[in-house]
């Protein structure tokens, strides 16, 4: 096998293999001899991909490290600096910003400078362990967070005042579950149980999800059914709900507009969109885009596990990586920084964002529950 210092790799007389490479080279070429006692034998069975790939997702984590940080740090800081924001509900909110920002603000920078390096992991295999330990907490205390947000919309939409009410305490309870799950889940692999080691391309680490043994796929299967499958539950099954009783209230608006011989009982009907079919869309939206992002590495995990392997290759492994990681981009905006609360904060704490909201929370009492509950988050 041939030996390498980085993807720039000479040609002396043998025969080119794939991208100018020599032939039989393969991605393990590139990953320095610290921390190739980790890398599974599966990645021995891949030729070196095209360097434009490290390049080019070198440059993608940069961008999503710019907005990822920009976002998060922008709904922190609003929350410290409005009384109106510090809610029980904005608390998780702001709970997902903070993991959300330290998942980014922890894994781009070695990432994005491997990517620029050669394409090969610069660092050391503790730190290779630690990288990924940091990546597995904040990804799995964000997915928990948006449990959380979930259910408790869910409350307040479809029980209202009849609901158990959110209070500071209980707020600060889920926030410590959700970093206790991420925490527990996370600690195993420097135990024994589960293992870090060197993904894809290699120039990242995360779980392993290849090794066969009963050990690494018991801990998986654990991982996914507890912070997937669980957290899947809540979302799809609260978002489900709060639809169902969008509509439903809209047909009982209907029925008895249509008992009293009136076109409606809205006094603000004549707007574009009634709230109750925003706040569906919105729904919709979210369970959308949380599927998006991390069923796609759910489902590699779970090919690994099974012992499928073929269609698990070293670009396969990066794309799914990197659409979960890209949560923490749009959550800041999707439930923070596109409600009306945190847009007037933002006029008012930051004008020279040019950012105009009117503060319509005074003056109308023809709004409905949901209407009002989902414009206090």
């Amino acid at each position: 096998m041939a030996n390498a210092t980085g993807p720039q790799v000479a040609y002396y007389g043998q025969q080119m293999g794939t991208f100018g490479y020599p032939e039989g080279m393969t991605v393990v070429d590139f990953v320095p001899d610290t921390i190739k006692h980790m890398v599974h034998e599966h990645w021995y069975n891949y030729p070196p991909v095209n360097p434009m790939w490290h390049y080019l997702l070198g440059v993608v984590y940069i961008f999503l490290g710019f907005f990822s940080i920009t976002g998060n740090s922008l709904v922190i800081y609003l929350y410290t600096k409005a009384p109106q924001l510090k809610t029980p509900a904005n608390m998780l909110v702001v709970n997902l910003a903070l993991s959300d920002l330290i998942m980014l603000t922890t894994n781009f920078p070695a990432f994005a400078y491997n990517c620029f390096n050669g394409g090969r992991w610069m660092f050391s295999a503790q730190f290779c362990e630690v990288y990924a330990a940091l990546g597995a907490v904040t990804g799995v205390c964000s997915i928990w967070t948006l449990g959380m947000i979930s259910w408790d919309r869910y409350n307040i939409i479809c029980n209202g005042f009849n609901g158990p009410k959110l209070t500071q305490g209980k707020a600060v309870l889920m926030c410590l579950f959700c970093w206790a799950m991420a925490i527990g889940w996370a600690i195993p692999p420097f135990f024994g149980w589960g293992r870090y080691i060197p993904e894809g391309i290699l120039d990242s680490c995360s779980y392993d999800y290849l090794t066969q043994d009963f050990n690494t796929r018991s801990y998986n299967m654990c991982i996914f059914i507890f912070d997937y499958c669980l957290p899947c539950f809540i979302i799809v099954l609260s978002y489900v709900f709060i639809v169902k009783a969008i509509f439903a209230h809209e047909a009982a608006m209907r029925a008895q507009a249509k008992k009293m011989n009136v076109s409606n009982l809205r006094s603000n009907e004549a707007e574009a969109q009634r709230a109750e079919i925003r706040i569906a869309k919105t729904a919709i939206a979210n369970v959308s885009l949380w599927l998006l992002c991390w069923t796609p590495y759910a489902a590699i995990t779970i090919q690994g596990v099974a012992g499928n392997h073929e269609n698990i290759t070293p670009l396969v492994t990066m794309l799914p990586a990197l659409l979960a990681k890209s949560a923490s981009c749009y959550n800041p905006f999707v439930y923070a920084i596109s409600h009306p609360k945190f847009r007037q904060a933002i006029t008012v704490h930051m004008p020279w964002f040019c950012v105009h909201e009117v503060d319509r929370s005074s003056g109308d009492d023809t709004k409905s529950n949901s209407t009002v509950a989902n414009e206090e988050k």
